[in-house]
């Protein structure tokens, strides 16, 4: 099985022919990984994806990723499609130009968040050494030791210190931001479960709980479709004429449409 990046040739057979051939198919036929192939369906075709990795890639079609692109590393962009996809599919059909303008600052606050926490992790990792070495330097006899080292070494941990209490003031700051945001947008949970019981209270909360959760107002539509195709083929049954136990024939259902005649 060969390995490596897919060649110019692969990708064009894979691009002919993925509207025909599923992901096995192409793999046994190009010798290669089905995995692979799936990811470059996934990736290039947008071929076997679910509702959050559609609502990913799709934000990849936007004019602002471009922007995204040159404001964040690529781990983080990561990151953010996942977030934004989660966000979207929670949301449904039911989200506005303007609401995927919030989500997208949803998103880039939680990726700020991360930065600082990588940040504390890096500043309490830095004087967990300096802290160490200034240890190292007291443990040895006093006219050994060498005391503009210890004084360098503990102003950088106060240096640290300091950066680190910033680093917490801004997360903190970003996580109010981010609550008030999601309750903006009526996305927590406790929102949540007030609108499914505020649904239950009057019609036109049960209409506004549809009509917010396409999902369920789909599932809906499918049961009473499916209630009103048997409806019309009972109907039908019970309009042929039928032999009862005692010898007599009729047709159950009789009206003016299904009739029979002599």
């Amino acid at each position: 099985m060969k390995k490596g990046r897919l060649s110019l040739g692969e990708q064009e057979f894979i691009n002919d022919n993925y509207e025909t051939m599923n992901a096995r198919g192409i793999a046994e036929e190009l010798n290669r990984d089905p995995k692979s192939i799936a990811k470059y369906l996934k990736e290039k075709c947008r071929v076997g994806l679910s509702r959050e990795e559609a609502a990913s890639y799709e934000l990849e079609d936007r004019l602002c990723w471009k922007e995204l692109i040159q404001q964040f590393e690529a781990s983080e962009l990561e990151l953010l499609k996942d977030n934004w996809g989660k966000i979207i599919s929670q949301f449904k059909d039911d989200v506005t130009p303007t609401e995927e303008m919030q989500v997208l600052d949803l998103v880039k606050l939680d990726i700020l968040m991360n930065r600082c926490l990588k940040q504390n992790r890096e500043a309490v990792s830095q004087m967990s050494q300096l802290n160490t070495l200034v240890n190292e330097e007291r443990s040895r006899d006093k006219d050994q030791q060498d005391s503009d080292m210890i004084f360098m070494l503990e102003r950088q941990v106060a240096t640290l210190l300091s950066s680190q209490e910033n680093v917490n003031k801004d997360y903190r700051e970003l996580q109010t931001k981010k609550n008030a945001m999601m309750k903006e947008m009526k996305a927590t949970r406790e929102q949540r479960v007030k609108r499914i019981e505020d649904s239950q209270k009057s019609f036109t909360g049960w209409i506004i709980h549809l009509m917010t959760n396409p999902q369920i107002a789909e599932g809906y539509g499918i049961q009473m479709e499916k209630m009103r195709l048997a409806m019309y083929k009972e109907r039908d049954r019970l309009s042929e004429l039928h032999t009862y136990t005692d010898g007599m024939i009729d047709q159950p259902f009789l009206t003016p449409d299904t009739v029979k005649g002599d």
